[in-house]
């Protein structure tokens, strides 16, 4: 079959920091007391062997993260590699591995570089805005830690990216968060809004503190949490950073939603689910070997099977999967389907749908008023440089008009 994701977590929800705003840590709760979080050499071999045979593609792209994956230490890994190897049968096999970075060491570097692994690296950005939530089992600050982590990648040249929280604080130091990335020698930025709900009577029964996704036929009352970020903060945050960036560092630093944008402006699609017409097609697996239709959706009810039992195609392309990623651009309110940045937003992750449009209907994004902001302020940049594009010559150029 084509192709299609899966975000991979060895160690299940399992980590060494405590960070105030993560939506995952709680999802232990959804399994027994005594479970044993890390993924065995049956349920790892299984997965290696199906992702790899079922899908018809020549090239592979494992994502691995958690929790904190490097709890499993490097021999695991190793042990990935070598699975890796024993089934990629003439296919091109890559890794991506998202970390924290602060239990990196040389053992780590020697083996992401010999590996070519590219390494996701949690950074919120300076030290006071990195440790405001970025915190420790004891609460304690990690930025220290993670630098420790950064300076190591870079003795070991290894490959890596930064992906960045956007939250109600750091938000509101959009160009402090830019430089401090780009000048730490961040080539390739990634933000991530963070938008969770306060539990609702679903999550309740879970025993869970944030929400479940909201349903496109559910009013969802639920207030966001204190750090959540807001709206229109979210959307001065992205001209801020897109109108320093478009001056000074177009093809020198690489921001996921702005080259998206591009990718989307020439209607040649930018690669990231949340802005795709449709999703489906990235699933999460779980350390039990559990598959779930998406990250944000590891819930019973979006459980599509194990693959102990189930294979990965099967689950792909199951009547549930398709109606899960079909229900992305069905359930879109009227308000978004008249929208002039659908065909940029097509209404963002349904995760985040959960206010009402101006004419009262649910299932408006809550991000909306921020990327209506964004995507109607860098229009003009975006044409151009797609304009650019088709003349063969580089985006770089419109530095020159600026």
């Amino acid at each position: 079959m084509s192709a299609f994701h899966v975000m991979t977590k060895p160690i299940g929800p399992l980590c060494n920091l405590d960070c105030k705003y993560c939506f995952y840590l709680e999802k232990e709760k959804l399994f027994p007391a005594n479970e044993n979080f890390k993924m065995s050499d049956e349920v790892l071999e299984t997965y290696i062997r199906q992702y790899i045979e079922q899908q018809d593609v020549p090239a592979i792209s494992f994502a691995w993260q958690g929790g904190e994956p490097t709890l499993l230490g490097v021999s695991f890994f190793r042990k990935v590699v070598a699975l890796q190897k024993k089934y990629a049968a003439g296919k091109a096999v890559s890794n991506a591995f998202q970390t924290n970075g602060t239990l990196l060491d040389d053992e780590w570097g020697a083996f992401f570089a010999e590996n070519h692994f590219l390494v996701g690296l949690s950074l919120d950005g300076p030290a006071k805005l990195h440790d405001a939530y970025r915190v420790d089992k004891k609460g304690g600050a990690t930025y220290e830690r993670v630098i420790a982590g950064l300076r190591l990648l870079k003795k070991h040249r290894v490959e890596f990216n930064t992906l960045t929280v956007v939250n109600r604080l750091n938000s509101q130091k959009p160009l402090e968060v830019y430089r401090f990335l780009r000048d730490i020698g961040s080539g390739f930025i990634q933000f991530i809004p963070l938008v969770e709900r306060l539990a609702d009577s679903e999550a309740k029964k879970l025993g869970l503190d944030l929400a479940t996704p909201p349903r496109s036929d559910q009013e969802t009352r639920m207030p966001v949490t204190d750090w959540s970020v807001e709206p229109k903060q979210y959307g001065e945050f992205l001209c801020t950073i897109f109108d320093e960036w478009v001056q000074r560092d177009v093809g020198r630093t690489y921001v996921q939603i702005f080259d998206v944008t591009l990718g989307n402006t020439l209607g040649q699609g930018g690669g990231l689910c949340i802005f795709s017409e449709k999703c489906g097609t990235a699933l999460a697996l779980e350390h039990n070997g559990d598959v779930f239709s998406c990250d944000h959706y590891v819930y019973p009810q979006y459980q599509l099977g194990n693959i102990l039992n189930q294979s990965l195609g099967q689950m792909v392309g199951s009547d549930a999967q398709r109606q899960f990623g079909q229900a992305k651009s069905t359930t879109l309110p009227r308000y978004c389907r008249e929208c002039d940045v659908r065909h940029l937003c097509h209404g963002e992750c349904p995760k985040h749908r959960f206010i009402r449009t101006p004419d009262g209907e649910n299932g408006l994004n809550y991000l909306c008023r921020a990327y209506k902001r964004f995507f109607t302020h860098t229009a003009p940049a975006m044409r151009h440089m797609g304009h650019l594009l088709d003349m063969g010559r580089a985006p770089a150029e419109i530095m020159r008009r600026q």
